[in-house]
């Protein structure tokens, strides 16, 4: 299996990470610097050290870091972002004008200038081709508009979240992964979706957290009303505690509730029944 010397980097806050070849260059992490993208020449910063990984873990072919980003860089990459605020306003302007049902999130200009990038959010498709022949000529470059999803536009304006803390999107998810109802069902939590839905509307990220640890639990614990022999006599499984591998089991003679580790009951063979 072929390896690869890579290094991780990000170009936004809590965005995905990408593999670079570092080539010769010393880098380290928290630094800055120029790379080619399928979206033209950008600016990231290392988040991941110098590392080796298999090829089936790269996109290839593998491009090369260009440089380290100088101050004059840096200072590009600022002016590019009040350019991007400026642009915003115009696309707002020029969205009001067409009367397009649509919602404007964020705009970005590559490091290079060559391409603007427009974000926005629609209920369904939307025609916007005098809309971008209208952005072409005030900004004399590639124009791209690029239509996102609930999750996507949360995770780029940010926000607090249901538990008090900034948005696990917009603060170090650098992607989103799947999450169904039966996340929420396997940790007994209410269905309710306005305590289980983030602010964009979908199932919580967090609900995946805790997920593989309720999985596994669930293989190892018996199932709520399944009849038990215990060291105490017979009893039915009345309540699990997931994260604590504990039982309750209510006895049948003398008929009481008790409570077993799901260590107790593989010692004493209540498992294997």
């Amino acid at each position: 299996m072929t390896l690869h010397h890579v290094v991780g980097v990000r170009f936004k806050k809590a965005g995905k990470i990408y593999y670079f070849s570092p080539g010769d260059l010393d880098l380290s992490v928290e630094e800055w610097v120029i790379v080619e993208t399928a979206r033209g020449i950008e600016i990231g910063k290392v988040v991941l050290e110098k590392k080796e990984v298999d090829e089936e873990d790269v996109v290839l072919p593998l491009k090369k870091v260009i440089r380290q980003a100088t101050e004059k860089d840096r200072l590009t990459a600022r002016e590019n972002k009040e350019l991007a605020r400026e642009a915003f306003d115009t696309c707002q302007q020029k969205i009001n004008e067409h009367e397009l049902d649509m919602n404007l999130v964020e705009v970005e200009y590559t490091f290079d200038r060559n391409k603007v990038l427009f974000y926005f959010t629609a209920d369904g498709r939307i025609d916007f081709r005098n809309h971008v022949k209208d952005l072409a000529s005030v900004f004399r470059t590639r124009i791209e508009l690029r239509q996102i999803g609930v999750r996507d536009e949360a995770k780029m304006l940010g926000g607090i979240g249901p538990c008090g803390r900034v948005l696990c999107c917009s603060s170090f998810l650098g992607d989103f992964e799947p999450v169904s109802i039966k996340m929420a069902k396997d940790q007994n939590l209410s269905l309710n979706p306005a305590k289980i839905s983030g602010l964009c509307g979908r199932l919580m990220c967090c609900l995946k957290y805790e997920n593989d640890e309720y999985e596994e639990a669930k293989q190892e614990l018996p199932d709520v009303g399944e009849t038990l022999r215990t060291e105490e006599g017979k009893g039915k499984v009345i309540g699990l505690n997931m994260l604590e591998r504990l039982v309750q089991v209510q006895l049948f003679d003398p008929e009481r509730v008790t409570e077993y580790t799901l260590d107790e009951l593989l010692e004493q063979g209540s498992l294997t029944n």
